[in-house]
């Protein structure tokens, strides 16, 4: 039921689609307020524009709220707060789990305070996409889907029961059963409508901007369809999901201009790696990122979706393209209904929401200009997708890597080099190489080699044109007689079962197939380190040898340690060059002067050999068809036979068992009193962990496999859990014990505490024993004892894991310090009940000598914290005391709000109590 507020600037009006009247709160109506020319705004603020008309109410938008944003080009940028009110929510199951374990936490909290469990229910829509929980178990055989997917049953059980029961529980809650597809591309193929209808009380018809936020960062890949989301954390979801709105500043804008047109060779994926590297070095964490020009109008949707998914990467809150032309092509090739498509165009046209050639540019807070012409074959590595390197400088930029690790004196690049970066059967043993034995042959494993090559991820999987790339060119590696190296690890794992029905029908699975990249699942897999185990022979010969290896996959996250454990280096790539390096094998080669191999003729072929060129891409692309869509997405939410056999029971509360290693109870609401407590200051704090810049939330938030020795493999074991049934920490965030033992454990992570140790370990001070983190944390919870984080630049950059909140809360800690924070993650330690604190320019942990053994203080910390509040923080070592005024990073009214209560759920929860 649509919730409309006052209207008082009298703005309603009608408009007549077909045989159908709708309501709208028209953005030229604004105009006669005499405010300013809302032509100039950028498309994307218009959407926020409307937002504020539709539900302006005189406390949660006021009528000076609109006025700010309608003044806004005056400024170019606005301090101003305001309440944005999506239309749905989108969750994925990692994050989503956890969410609605909260909601039904939530629901014994009512009923244990007398009230009704039907009060905790989502008042926004909500879908729910099961695609998280598939692995790479198995691989290179036409039985690995299958298989795949059984595993995946067996060991996600627990939690498929409980989301089923939780989709028959809770109103306005859909679920999208495991093996159907990516949450992002669902949404770009399925859910999403780019213009929103529903009635009110009155049953009148609305229509307004489809506008989401979900529960990944990558959300932002709907933007380009037009539709403004982006990715919060499972905290602010769940808010949002219970009529919360998300609070806001009214962000700056930067335009982004794209000139020209690509040339041919270079792919999307080369395109999206540049934008985010251009847009990394301007700076726009906390802003909005619009895409206009000419270059505009032969981008295709699916071109534009690529570019909005990693608008993460760029450290954007959106990437955000305009609907026009190529909106409702999209629609309609997709297999939207023709009433959603005359929807989309006749209310964006109404509305100044639709883009045309030839208008006046909107006005931005500054601009960017890309002529596509420029763009040039890529790929971002090792480490960090922002960190592009041109095809032609991938071997240079790795033997760059293998130096710094190894040390120069080592002289290991130069051996690399004098050996002629080949491999051949074994015989004498270069450095650095390690004899491995693959199906019944003897190979070398050395520095460099690609061990795992996936096309994977909503990136790139959703874009036809890089998919049936990669297809044609294992078309002609097979044709040439080609076959991928032995060592690597190839697998599929497209992001919606279209994908599969085009390249079958285009006759490219069966050469994908041949070259070991058969389907292994649909689902988020490699990207999200869900890569699955390596050969035991490869992960040996890794080990004994130190090796640097490689992956190369066309996702969106590289970060160290992501991927998989034993993999040091890895590169985000587009599907085509995915497949050239699994046949190259290594990433030490160079395309323009070094052959993939030789033919039956023992001739060379080189990568353009074999590259497609646009016009057998376009002729590829004529297999895509409508009916495609509408036949995998006629009965979404059904699920296979594993999923319909799933017992569900009819209880409105959720029946806990206590010998579930899945799911348990959270602690987040013991004890909680209707009153708000009030807020105390720290003293005596110790130091948990001392960090540099960049943490990102891979490091904080527990992803990927489970040691068995480490914190949380123990407590599976002790529990009865062998280790082979681990499974991932993304498939166990519904149990918090298992989370809260990997918050900070990261093998990667460096805590400057322990300088010669790497992986998640602390000092435990005074005594200064060596502990993994969450040892350290409960010896001092016992002790009665406070924690705070210290950090550089960056901190909590990447996916929008609210684990890396909730885990920290959980382990003790009061605040976190540093120099820098991302988005999302300051925003998810607020509504976890942390404090945020920023270090004044030129002030840092070096400046300040700490070294971890340090006792803080934060003595004025009360209920009186205001947002931007200069809070005055001391660190005491000995007889000495350093005071420093840090800055309070909750930035807006209803962040002091959430941080009073211990949270936004502990704020939401005694509204309803």
């Amino acid at each position: 039921m649509t919730q409309i507020g006052h209207d008082s600037l009298k703005t309603a009006t009608e408009l007549q689609v077909g045989s159908r009247r709708y309501h709208y709160f028209s953005l030229d109506k604004i105009a006669d307020q005499g405010w300013g020319d809302i032509r100039q705004l950028p498309f994307s603020l218009k959407v926020l524009l409307e937002n504020l008309l539709r539900f302006e109410d005189g406390e949660s938008v006021t009528v000076e709220d609109v006025q700010a944003l309608v003044r806004w080009p005056e400024q170019r940028t606005s301090d101003r707060e305001i309440a944005y009110r999506p239309a749905r929510v989108l969750m994925q199951d990692f994050t989503g789990v956890p969410g609605i374990v909260d909601l039904a936490a939530m629901r014994d909290a009512i009923v244990a305070a007398g009230g009704n469990p039907d009060r905790i229910n989502p008042l926004t829509p909500v879908d729910l996409v099961i695609d998280h929980s598939v692995m790479v178990d198995r691989f290179g055989n036409p039985q690995a889907f299958t298989e795949n997917v059984e595993i995946e049953f067996q060991r996600n059980r627990e939690r498929y029961e409980f989301l089923r029961w939780g989709q028959k529980a809770f109103d306005n809650f859909r679920v999208v059963p495991p093996g159907t597809g990516i949450c992002h591309q669902v949404n770009l193929e399925y859910l999403a409508k780019g213009v929103w209808s529903s009635e009110d009380n009155e049953q009148r018809l609305w229509a307004y901007p489809d506008t989401l936020v979900g529960t990944d960062s990558h959300t932002t890949m709907i933007n380009g369809l037009g539709v403004l989301g982006w990715g919060v954390g499972g905290i602010e979801a769940e808010a949002a999901m219970l009529g919360q709105p998300v609070s806001m500043l009214i962000p700056e804008v930067i335009g982004f201009r794209l000139e020209g047109k690509l040339r041919d060779g270079v792919t999307a994926t080369d395109l999206v790696l540049t934008v985010t590297e251009m847009l990394r070095k301007k700076g726009v964490v906390g802003k909005f990122v619009e895409f206009f020009g000419d270059g505009l109008a032969d981008l295709s949707l699916a071109d534009r979706a690529t570019i909005g998914n990693m608008a993460p990467e760029y450290g954007a809150t959106c990437g955000f393209f305009p609907i026009d032309h190529r909106t409702t092509e999209y629609l309609k090739l997709s297999g939207r209904d023709d009433d959603t498509i005359a929807l989309v165009e006749a209310y964006c046209k109404a509305q100044g929401l639709w883009r045309e050639s030839g208008q006046p540019d909107p006005v931005f807070t500054d601009t960017l200009t890309l002529d596509l012409a420029d763009v040039v074959p890529s790929l971002a590595g090792p480490k960090r997708p922002q960190d592009r390197v041109p095809l032609t400088g991938v071997r240079a930029a790795f033997l760059d890597v293998l130096s710094k690790e190894l040390g120069p004196q080592s002289n290991e690049e130069a051996k690399l080099e004098s050996e002629g970066g080949g491999h051949t059967a074994i015989g004498s043993e270069p450095s650095g190489a390690m004899p491995v034995e693959i199906d019944g042959e003897q190979h070398l494993l050395r520095h460099g080699d690609v061990v795992i090559a996936a096309i994977t991820s909503c990136t790139n999987t959703s874009n036809p044109s890089v998919m049936l790339a990669a297809g044609l060119l294992a078309r002609n590696a097979v044709a040439r007689g080609l076959r991928r190296k032995a060592w690597v690890k190839t697998s599929l794992a497209p992001g919606s079962k279209v994908v599969t029905d085009y390249l079958s029908k285009a006759g490219l699975q069966d050469d994908l197939d041949q070259l070991g990249f058969n389907l292994v699942g649909y689902g988020c897999t490699t990207c999200i380190g869900n890569s699955g185990p390596l050969p035991p022979s490869i992960d040996k010969a890794i080990a004994q040898g130190d090796l640097i290896v490689a992956s190369v996959l066309s996702g969106n996250r590289n970060f160290e340690g992501r991927v998989h454990q034993s993999v040091k280096t890895n590169w985000l790539a587009s599907p085509p060059l995915v497949v050239a390096y699994a046949l190259a094998g290594t990433v030490r080669i160079d395309f323009d002067t070094e052959p993939l191999g030789q033919d039956a003729q023992g001739h060379d072929v080189f990568l353009r050999d074999l590259w497609p060129s646009s016009a057998d891409i376009q002729k590829a692309l004529l297999s895509v068809s409508g009916d495609m869509f509408r036949k995998q997405y006629a009965s979404v939410f059904e699920g296979d036979d594993m999923w319909r056999s799933l017992p569900v029971g009819d209880a409105q509360t959720y029946d806990w068992r206590a010998d579930s290693t899945y799911i348990q109870h959270p602690p987040y609401f013991e004890g909680l009193t209707a009153a708000v407590p009030p807020v105390q200051p720290v003293k005596s704090a110790r130091i948990l962990a001392l960090l540099g810049d960049s943490i990102t939330t891979d490091h904080i938030s527990p992803a990927g496999a489970i040691k068995a020795d480490s914190p949380a493999g123990h407590y599976l074991q002790g529990h009865g859990v062998e280790p082979i049934d681990f499974n991932s920490y993304g498939s166990r965030r519904g149990n918090h014990e298992v989370m809260m033992r990997g918050t900070f454990a990261n093998i990667r992570i460096r805590n400057e505490m322990v300088p010669d140790v790497e992986g998640g370990f602390t000092r435990h001070v005074p005594e200064g024993e060596v502990l993994p983190i969450y040892g350290a944390a409960m010896r001092y919870r016992s002790d009665g004892v406070p924690t705070v984080v210290i950090a550089g630049k960056e901190y909590g950059t990447g996916s929008s894991r609210d684990w890396a909140a909730k885990g920290t809360v959980l382990l003790g800690v009061r605040a976190v310090i540093a120099e820098s924070f991302e988005r999302i993650h300051r925003s998810n330690l607020i509504g976890m009940g942390v404090l945020p604190l920023q270090f004044p320019a030129g002030t840092t942990r070096h400046t300040l000598g700490l070294d971890g053994t340090e006792e803080v203080d934060i003595p004025t910390l009360d209920n009186s914290i205001s947002a931007g509040q200069s809070i005055e923080v001391i660190f005491r070592k000995g007889d000495q005391a350093q005071s420093v005024a840090m800055l309070c990073r909750l930035d807006t009214a209803t962040e002091e709000e959430y941080y009073r209560h211990g949270g936004i759920l502990h704020y939401v929860l005694r509204k309803m109590m």
